[in-house]
C-alpha cells in the first residue's frame, strides 16, 4: 500500500559466475538490473546477464509449470490494469441502485484506450471503521456477493479481468487464523480472476487455487512489493513494480528477465509526470497500472500519457506474445546516444521497443542490423513502412522520435504481410501519429469538489426539546485537518475543498462569522429514531444493513438510550427533515463542541479518558454506551460528542467520488495495523469517510445527532 523499505533477503541469491558477481541490482528496490554502462560493453553484459539467469534459476529447481497453465495464459497479455475503488461514482450508481461498469470503461476507453485488467478495491481506507472484515466488506457490496458476481461478469463480458486485494494485516477485525481457503473460496464465488498482496512481499502459494465447485482454477497472483524469496517466482505470476530511483540508463526487470513469461505491472500512484513509469514499461515490455482515484484522491492521467498508454496498448494487444520472447536482449546496440531499446525475436517476426530518455527530438540513423533478404520493417509507432540503407552484410533503419518519446519497429517476412491485416492497422497508428504526443497537455489538473448543500430549516422561536441553544460567532477559528493515513497536503487533495478553498487540503484554515442555531444535546438514540419509524415507516430503498442491531422493528432490550447507529448519511438526512431539523454543517459541530476558546477536546486541552467511553480493541465489538453515561461536555453543555460514536455532517463529491466527514471519533480501536481508519478524538481532526451505497456506507459506530435553525 506505501512503499515499504526493501528486506535484505531481496538481493534473492549470492550466485557466483565468471565474472565474480551477480549482475548489480539498481535502486532502493533492487528489482532493476543495471544495463551495460556503454554499448561497447553490451556482449559482455549480456553474456553475464544470461549464465547469471540460469545459475539463478537452476539454484531453485525451477520448472515454470504454473505459467503455461491454460487458465492463466490470459495474464501473460494483461498489459494495462488500473485499481478502482468501489466509491467511484462512474462504476456505481446510488440512485439507480446497480454498477455501471459499461460507464466506467466508456470513460477509460474514450481517454486511454481501455484496460485488460482491473484491480476492485473494497476495503481500505473505510476498513476498521467498525468490525467489519475484508470478506464482510465485498459481501457488503451493493446486491451481495450474487451482485459482485453479476458485476464481475460484466467486466468479463467487456474482456476485462477482475482482481480483488488480499489484506493481511487484516488481523484486528478478525481472528488471524489463515485466510487463504476463505478467501479463495470467495473468490471462486464472486468469479474473480487474481489477487493483488496489499503490503505483500510475495504472495504465498496456498492463494493460488481457486475453487468454484466445478473445479478448481487458478487464480494470478500479483504481490504489491517485490519477492521475498526467489522461489516465489513460480507461482506470482505478475507483479507490481515499483520503481522509486529511475535513472537515465534504463534498468532491466529482474524478474522478468529471469522468467520472460512472468508480467509485471509498473505502478507509481502519485506520479504527475509519467514518463519514467511508461519508458520503463515500455522499454521492458511490461505492462502499466493506470491508477487515478486513489482513496478517493484524483490523480486523472494527463492527455500526454492517455495517448502514450493508448498507443502502447494497441501495439501490446496486437503482438501479446512476442513481448514474453525468452529471447529478450534488453538494451540491443543503437546508434544515437540518449535512446535505448530492446528487442523482442518472435515466430517469424522480431520486434524493437525504443525510448528516448533526452528532451531533444532524435531522428536520422538509429539502429543497425544484420541483412536478412525477404524482410520488411515497419515503423509501428508512426504507423509506416520503412526504407533500409543496405551496406553489404547490414542494413541501417532510420525514424524519427520525439523528445522524451517512444518507438516501435516490426521485422517481418514478406509472404506474411499478403494475409495480414497489418496494412489497416499502420493506417490506424499513422492518423493519431499526426498528433506529436508534446503538443498534449501534461500537467495534472486539479477536480474540484463541491459541498452538498443542506437546505435551512423552519426557523424555531423558543430551544426545542433536547436542544442547545448556540449563541452566534464573530470571528470563530475554525481549524481542522484531515486524519487520512497516506497522501501529501496540496496539490493532491488528500481532503477535501471546503467552498473558500480553491483546492482539496489536509489542512484547513479560516475565520468564520457563525450564526445562532440549536444542536441536540446527545446524539439521536435508539428510542428517538424508533418513535421516527413507527410514525413515518420509513423503509430505505437500500435496506442492506439498515439498522442491522434491530430485529422486526425493535431495538434490543436495554438500548433506548445508546446511540442509533447502522444509519446511512440518506437515513439521518430522513429522520432530520421528519423531526423538523437538518445535519450539521462540519463547522457548526466543531463550534458547539469547542466554543471560542479553541480548545482540543470538549471538555478542555487534556484529554480524560474517565469522562468519556472505555476504548473497546476486541474483535467482538460491544455496543455504544449510552449518551448520558460519561459527564464530558462542550462549553455549551452539549454531550457525547467523542469517543461513543461517530456522527454524520457535511458531505463532499466531485465527479469521481463522494465522501463524508465524520467527527467526534468512537469507541472502537482495530488492533494490530496502521492501515485501519484512524481515530480522531481531537476537536481539530476530522474523519474522512468514502461513500458507495447505503447499505455498504452504514457502520456499527456511526450515528448522528441534528441541528436546527434559529
Amino acid at each position: 500500500m506505501r512503499k515499504i523499505a526493501l528486506l535484505s533477503t531481496l538481493i534473492l541469491i549470492s550466485v557466483t559466475t565468471a565474472f565474480a558477481q551477480a549482475p548489480a541490482l539498481q535502486g532502493n528496490w533492487k528489482e532493476l538490473l543495471a544495463g551495460p554502462k556503454t554499448p561497447a560493453d553490451f556482449s559482455e553484459w549480456h553474456t553475464r546477464m544470461l549464465y547469471w539467469r540460469k545459475k539463478a534459476m537452476d539454484s531453485i529447481d525451477y520448472n515454470g509449470d504454473k505459467y503455461h497453465l491454460a487458465g492463466l495464459k490470459w495474464a501473460q497479455s494483461s498489459y494495462i490494469q488500473t485499481q478502482m475503488m468501489v466509491e467511484d461514482r462512474y462504476f456505481y450508481d446510488p440512485a439507480a441502485g446497480k454498477y455501471t461498469v459499461d460507464r466506467y470503461l466508456n470513460d477509460l476507453k474514450k481517454r486511454y484506450g481501455g484496460l485488460d485488467a482491473v484491480l476492485i478495491w473494497p476495503t481500505y481506507p473505510n476498513i476498521g471503521i467498525d468490525n467489519r472484515d475484508q470478506f464482510d466488506m465485498v459481501a457488503d457490496m451493493p446486491g451481495g456477493i450474487k451482485g459482485v458476481r453479476q458485476m464481475v461478469a460484466d467486466f468479463h463480458s467487456r474482456g476485462v479481468k477482475v482482481f480483488f486485494p488480499i489484506m493481511p494485516w487484516d488481523n484486528g477485525t478478525r481472528d488471524p487464523g489463515p485466510i487463504a481457503p476463505e478467501l479463495t473460496k470467495e473468490m471462486a464465488a464472486v468469479g474473480a480472476d487474481g489477487l493483488n498482496g496489499d503490503t505483500m512481499y510475495g504472495i504465498p502459494e496456498d492463494f493460488f487455487w481457486a475453487d468454484n465447485g466445478n473445479g478448481k482454477y487458478p487464480l494470478a497472483l500479483e504481490p504489491e512489493i517485490n519477492l521475498k524469496t526467489l522461489d516465489m517466482l513460480q507461482w506470482n505470476t505478475m507483479s507490481w513494480a515499483y520503481y522509486d530511483d529511475y535513472i537515465y540508463n534504463p534498468g532491466v526487470s529482474l524478474y522478468k528477465w529471469l522468467e520472460p513469461l512472468h508480467q509485471p505491472i509498473v505502478n507509481d500512484r502519485w506520479a504527475d509526470n509519467k514518463t519514467d513509469d511508461l519508458q520503463y514499461a515500455w522499454f521492458n515490455g511490461m505492462g502499466y497500472c493506470a491508477w487515478e482515484n486513489i482513496w478517493g484522491i484524483w490523480n486523472g492521467v494527463a492527455p500526454r500519457y492517455a495517448e502514450i498508454i493508448r498507443r502502447m496498448h494497441l501495439i501490446y494487444s496486437r503482438y501479446p506474445n512476442i513481448f514474453h520472447s525468452e529471447g529478450w536482449e534488453p538494451h540491443t546496440p543503437v546508434l544515437q546516444a540518449g535512446v535505448f531499446a530492446s528487442k523482442f525475436p518472435g515466430n517469424g517476426q522480431t520486434l524493437w521497443t525504443f525510448v528516448n530518455r533526452d528532451k531533444k527530438a532524435r531522428s536520422g540513423q538509429q539502429i543497425q542490423l544484420a541483412y536478412q533478404p525477404g524482410i520488411t520493417y515497419y515503423d509501428l509507432w508512426n504507423g509506416t513502412k520503412l526504407n533500409p540503407i543496405r551496406n553489404g552484410n547490414t542494413i541501417t533503419l532510420s525514424f524519427a522520435m520525439e523528445g522524451y518519446g517512444y518507438g516501435a519497429i516490426l521485422a517481418m517476412n514478406d509472404n506474411s504481410i499478403v494475409k495480414s491485416d497489418l496494412p489497416a492497422f499502420l493506417s490506424k497508428i499513422n492518423q493519431m501519429a499526426k498528433v506529436p504526443l508534446n503538443s498534449l497537455p501534461n500537467k495534472w489538473q486539479f477536480l474540484p469538489q463541491h459541498l452538498v448543500n443542506i437546505a435551512p430549516t423552519v426557523p424555531h422561536k423558543t430551544t426545542p426539546v433536547g436542544m442547545v441553544l448556540i449563541p452566534a460567532a464573530k470571528n470563530f477559528k475554525f481549524d481542522v485537518k484531515g486524519v487520512m493515513i497516506e497522501g501529501d497536503d496540496i496539490p493532491k487533495g488528500v481532503d477535501v475543498q471546503y467552498p473558500w478553498e480553491k483546492t482539496a487540503g489536509r489542512l484547513h484554515h479560516r475565520l468564520m462569522d457563525i450564526k445562532s442555531f440549536y444542536v441536540d444535546q446527545y446524539p439521536v438514540t435508539n428510542l428517538q429514531f424508533k418513535k421516527f419509524m413507527d410514525a413515518t415507516h420509513y423503509q430505505p430503498k437500500a435496506a442492506h444493513n439498515f439498522l442491522k442491531y434491530w430485529s422486526n422493528g425493535a431495538y434490543p432490550k436495554g438500548w433506548d438510550n445508546k446511540p442509533v447507529t447502522y444509519v446511512s448519511i440518506e437515513d439521518a438526512r430522513a429522520y432530520a427533515k421528519w423531526a423538523g431539523k437538518r445535519l450539521p454543517h462540519e463547522w457548526e459541530w466543531q463550534y458547539a463542541a469547542q466554543g471560542m476558546d479553541g480548545r482540543l477536546y470538549p471538555s478542555g486541552n487534556r484529554s480524560d479518558s474517565t469522562i468519556i467511553p472505555p476504548a473497546d480493541h476486541n474483535r467482538a465489538m460491544r455496543p455504544p454506551t449510552d449518551v448520558t453515561a460519561y459527564k464530558e461536555k462542550s462549553p455549551f453543555g452539549v454531550r457525547d460528542l467523542v469517543g461513543n460514536v461517530w456522527q454524520w455532517t457535511d458531505e463532499y463529491t466531485d465527479d469521481h467520488t463522494r465522501a463524508a466527514i465524520l467527527r467526534g471519533g468512537s469507541y472502537y480501536y482495530a488492533q494490530t495495523s496502521m492501515w485501519y481508519f484512524p481515530q480522531a478524538h481531537k476537536l481539530n481532526e476530522h474523519g474522512k469517510y468514502l461513500l458507495m451505497s447505503p447499505g455498504r456506507d452504514r457502520a456499527a459506530t456511526l450515528g448522528f445527532r441534528c441541528v436546527a435553525d434559529r
